[in-house]
């Protein structure tokens, strides 16, 4: 029965090609009052978002909320998402390996974020789409031309801390290597543009988490690593404040969310006693971690300066280097 009334309102909305007000309200109360429960369902919300030209303000957040509860919710556990479920959302909302639409970029964040679990392509793949915006021109972000290609804006780094902080859950507390290939490829190709300051916050947060926790710190929650109260903020637009505001200010805060104990110290100092070895190993850049930073940061040009804080900070934190890195950390004071 709930079938025969979703087609019939999905095939009325269709022909007419328009969504009003009190069209969501009856898809809310009336055709999905129970949730969007099988993939019949979400196909249907998808095909209306798509065909419909002339939407209301209402249909796009009950469309977001719609789908989203369908793919985060409906299957058990409650909050993992498939990998079937991440492929299919993937496979729907492309067009060329870009998403089609804001609306289906912002359903693409929000199911992230309210998901307890995710397959890291996903978050990989709602980065690539910032990435297209800042190097190609290309995806959803474009559409209105408010964005300028080559440049990273505010909008855009924000959009980037959300997708970072929402694959944060369930232990997903480093960033992943494949998650800082997307963000050194924005970096590398928007370096010589007029940036919003934040961007570089970002960048070697994100990056030094990368690093870091891959050479056994124990991490911090994503939230915490990229947390927005940033050694950035108010810096000296000068050559070289960026670079001095970091060193003499945020450095040591930064480092700190890597070495902090716990609340309980007697918690803590059993910890010490038991990881004694991995505390160790983790004062230490191993051969993977500096074959990649070379790999990205390359020593045949000079050094961007978001790229000389976080070599800064990585020999602040780390005081055994691996000696391929010497060349690199050479440039820095």
């Amino acid at each position: 029965m709930g079938e025969l009334i979703m087609s019939a309102a999905v095939a009325g909305l269709t022909s007419k090609n328009r969504i009003a007000s009190e069209d969501v309200v009856m898809l809310r109360r009336d055709v999905f009052a129970d949730g969007v429960v099988t993939r019949g369902e979400a196909d249907a919300l998808f095909a209306l978002d798509q065909t419909a030209r002339d939407k209301c303000a209402e249909w796009a957040p009950f469309f977001v909320e719609a789908v989203t509860d369908y793919i985060v919710h409906q299957e058990k556990p409650s909050g993992y998402i498939s990998q079937e479920n991440a492929d299919w959302l993937v496979r729907t909302i492309s067009r060329d390996g870009l998403v089609d639409s804001r609306t289906e970029l912002e359903l693409l964040v929000h199911v992230l974020e309210e998901a307890k679990s995710s397959p890291s392509r996903l978050c990989v793949y709602a980065l690539e789409q910032v990435a297209h915006a800042v190097v190609d021109g290309k995806g959803p972000l474009m559409l209105g031309g408010a964005l300028a290609p080559g440049l990273i804006a505010r909008a855009e780094v924000e959009l980037l801390r959300r997708i970072l902080h929402a694959h944060g859950g369930d232990g997903n507390i480093a960033i992943t290597r494949a998650e800082a290939e997307v963000l050194f490829r924005i970096n590398e190709r928007t370096a010589q543009a007029n940036n919003d300051p934040s961007w570089n916050d970002l960048f070697v947060k994100a990056i030094a988490n990368f690093v870091m926790c891959s050479a056994g710190y124990e991490a911090p929650t994503r939230e915490v690593a990229l947390r927005q109260e940033t050694f950035l903020e108010n810096a000296d637009p000068e050559i070289g404040g960026f670079f001095s505001r970091m060193v003499s200010g945020g450095l040591a805060g930064i480092i700190e969310a890597y070495r902090s104990p716990d609340d309980v110290e007697t918690e803590w100092e059993a910890k010490n006693r038991a990881t004694e070895a991995l505390a160790r190993r983790a004062e230490t850049i191993d051969a993977g971690e500096a074959g990649w930073l070379i790999e990205h940061i390359g020593a045949d040009r000079p050094l961007y300066e978001n790229e000389r804080a976080l070599l800064t900070l990585i020999k602040h934190a780390s005081p055994e280097i691996h000696p391929a890195l010497k060349p690199l950390l050479d440039k820095v004071a």
